[in-house]
């Protein structure tokens, strides 16, 4: 088959990364901030190890190509250890030029050669009280096989030399981060403030680790490995999903390994012994790094520094509709309420949960779980409904990528408050976004529905930007009932008149509007289709938007992530002008602007046009049909399209370039704006001013 301009969505990917790190490098954004970038590209960068080089991986062994673009993942492999390897001296670059400012605000990083004798003894005290109880030390031996290694630590490979006999010893240390932290405030001078790793407090007091050997010479050097990250479960086997899941959780920690990276000064006898003995091979990806590793944890920095090293903060904004001191039921009786995350609070979503697990006309609760914060009040307030005598359904989807074990140990937790637990649908992973409550109202039920882009995580709604729709409009709540009928008898599929729900209707639903766009333009009419995603990869969907584009409809993107399109597609036509924005919120949210005049529509959704959303995951696209709310998508959709600050012009290439302010003209930082835009209309409200907030085309 001939793949016709369509990208690899791993190497996409790989841009996608190159952008946040691109945020580390701008000297606009204030210093401290710059840090957690790397912490968050590294982060991104493990994952992507773990599962889509994990996934390649696997199709190489089995001699099969790519499922779309017709590459053969050896060489897609190939090309992803060259990019790779180009980003790490960027980010080593990076991460120096940072170091190199830090200083400028009299922020010191220490290593363990250039600590004074005060330092010294703080580091002796804090090693011997803090450290050294949690470590503890593995000899490496020629017959004894490495201990499994877990992929989401730094190890120190510690190498012992005795000069006079020149014998050594190898030995392998982890790194207690969890326990003791990775960062150390160091006491210094009033004028400045000084920080030291966890790596560099161990190799400080080596010798007293290893003070029953006799060796002279000591060094350690820190190494990562990344693990395969894919569940293995077998659908036929006769326990129970909780325990599938559960064993295949235990075998992810011995699978194999799928990069190694290390120091670049650690000795070649102790890199070989390592790899020997975690079966390295030269098909392997192994990076030479640099001194330090695993700096996802970076994104925990201290907070140190003045005011300018952090962003200012943007406290949430009170919806101007969120009821104070009354029923949120009997606002929505009167309007649907459009939440936008983080400007607004996540609290309001927790209070209407807390109003319906104590309202005695509350009969009926039931949500689906994907991700939730850690100490979540989100799931406290649905125990706290069962308890309150409600019927309550969480459905929770076992398989959330690094979320199935908490999954797991809240659905007991949930099920022995009384909590009904549905464990997804077999075949299907759940990624909907959706709250249903059924209340008692006159003598009849009247349903409540909550239909959002994100997850219902406190933690993570504070930094990522997404939209939550709260509606009474019986259409749409009788049909989110319908979604959870489903969930119930997964024969039961039902026919939907407002939601798009994948695997069923949504590929359809967006494909037939599409195609009217296209006859409206092949007619001369204005076409629209202006799009809002994480993620476009998949291949249909390209060709119909590359067959919108050639018809003359005006088709915008605004990808964040994987993008596999290329907007420069046919020389007869004009690219597709699209976008790509990385700024402090994770750009998280999706949604559809389709038509103009009186067909315009708009959507928000859960689902990414990837293949896995449409066809293989159980996805919910709902309708907004409020104006004034539809008018704020458009207008948030417009307010990015204008970014000067961090929105990066995706091209064929995909350069990453920012897009540049006019001459003579300030830049526009989006999500700002947006923040001011929604304080505009709480404060047009609460004086109770007509709200007329138009945006130039």
């Amino acid at each position: 088959m001939l793949y016709k301009k369509y990208r690899s969505k791993e190497l996409s990917w790989l841009y996608f990364n190159a952008r946040v790190l691109q945020e580390a490098s701008k000297k606009e954004v204030p210093l401290i901030e710059r840090i957690k970038f790397l912490g968050i590209y590294s982060n991104n960068l493990d994952e992507f190890f773990r599962v889509r080089v994990a996934f390649l991986k696997r199709l190489a062994k089995l001699g099969k190509d790519a499922e779309i673009d017709g590459v053969s993942p050896r060489k897609t492999l190939f090309e992803i250890n060259r990019i790779v390897k180009e980003q790490g001296l960027e980010f080593g670059r990076v991460y120096e030029q940072i170091i190199r400012e830090l200083e400028g605000h009299n922020v010191y990083m220490l290593d363990e050669k250039s600590l004074n004798e005060k330092q010294g003894d703080y580091v002796r005290r804090i090693f011997e009280q803090k450290v050294r109880p949690k470590l503890m030390p593995v000899i490496i031996s020629k017959r004894r096989n490495l201990p499994d290694l877990k992929d989401d630590a730094i190890y120190l490979g510690v190498i012992l030399r005795n000069r006079r006999t020149g014998k050594s010893v190898y030995s392998l240390l982890e790194l207690p981060v969890d326990a003791v932290g990775r960062f150390f405030i160091v006491p210094s001078n009033s004028h400045s403030t000084s920080i030291m790793l966890l790596d560099d407090v161990i190799r400080f007091e080596l010798e007293d680790i290893f003070y029953m050997f006799d060796f002279d010479e000591f060094g350690a050097y820190t190494f990562k490995l990344t693990r395969d990250a894919e569940l293995d479960i077998d659908d036929d086997i006769s326990e129970s999903y909780v325990n599938a899941i559960a064993q295949s959780l235990e075998k992810r920690k011995d699978a194999p390994p799928v990069r190694f990276v290390y120091d670049k000064e650690m000795p070649k006898d102790l890199l070989e012994i390592l790899l020997k003995k975690l079966h390295f091979t030269k098909d392997d990806v192994i990076i030479q790094g640099g001194r330090y590793h695993n700096f996802k944890d970076f994104m925990d920095f201290p907070t140190i520094g003045g005011p300018d090293m952090l962003y200012d903060p943007l406290p949430p904004i009170r919806h101007e509709h969120y009821p104070n001191g009354k029923s949120v039921f009997s606002v929505l009786k009167q309007r649907d309420i459009l939440l936008h995350f983080p400007y607004h609070s996540f609290l309001h979503f927790i209070d209407f949960l807390r109003e319906a697990s104590i309202d005695p006309m509350v009969k009926e609760l039931k949500i689906t779980i994907y991700r939730v914060a850690k100490h979540s009040n989100v799931m406290h307030a649905l125990i706290n409904a069962a308890r309150n005598g409600k019927k309550v359904t969480a459905v929770m989807e076992l398989q959330a990528r690094f979320d199935e074990l908490p999954n797991i140990k809240w659905a007991n937790k949930l099920q022995n408050a009384g909590v009904k637990i549905i464990y997804g649908v077999k075949g299907l992973k759940v990624h909907s976004k959706l709250f249903l409550v059924t209340r008692k109202e006159e003598n009849q039920l009247v349903r409540y529905a909550c239909v959002g882009t994100g997850n219902f995580n406190e933690d993570t709604a504070r930094v990522f930007s997404d939209h939550l729709l709260m509606t009474a409009h019986d259409g749409i709540a009788r049909e989110v009932a319908s979604v959870f009928n489903f969930f119930d008898r997964n024969y039961r599929i039902s026919r939907y008149n407002h939601l798009w729900v994948s695997p069923f209707y949504l590929r359809r639903k967006l494909t037939q509007l599409i195609n009217k766009e296209i006859m409206v333009a092949q007619k001369g009419g204005d076409a629209r289709l202006w799009i809002k995603l994480n993620n476009l990869a998949d291949y249909k969907m390209i060709q119909k938007l590359y067959q919108a584009k050639r018809a003359g409809v005006d088709v915008r993107l605004n990808v964040r992530g994987m993008f596999s399109l290329f907007p420069d597609f046919d020389k007869e036509v004009e690219p597709i002008p699209c976008i790509g924005l990385i700024d402090r919120f994770l750009e998280h949210s999706r949604f559809f602007i389709i038509g103009s005049g009186e067909r315009e529509k708009v959507y928000i959704a859960s689902a990414d046009l990837m293949s896995r959303n449409l066809d293989r995951r159980v996805e919910v696209a709902c309708p907004v049909y409020d104006e004034k709310l539809k008018k704020q998508l458009i207008d948030m959709f417009l307010i990015q399209w204008k970014d000067t600050s961090a929105a990066r012009i995706l091209d064929n290439e995909l350069n990453n370039k920012l897009k540049k302010p006019k001459k003579g003209t300030s830049p526009l930082r989006s999500q700002i704006e947006f923040y001011k835009y929604l304080s505009c209309i709480n404060q047009a409200e609460l004086d109770g001013e007509p709200i007329e907030l138009k945006l130039a085309e």
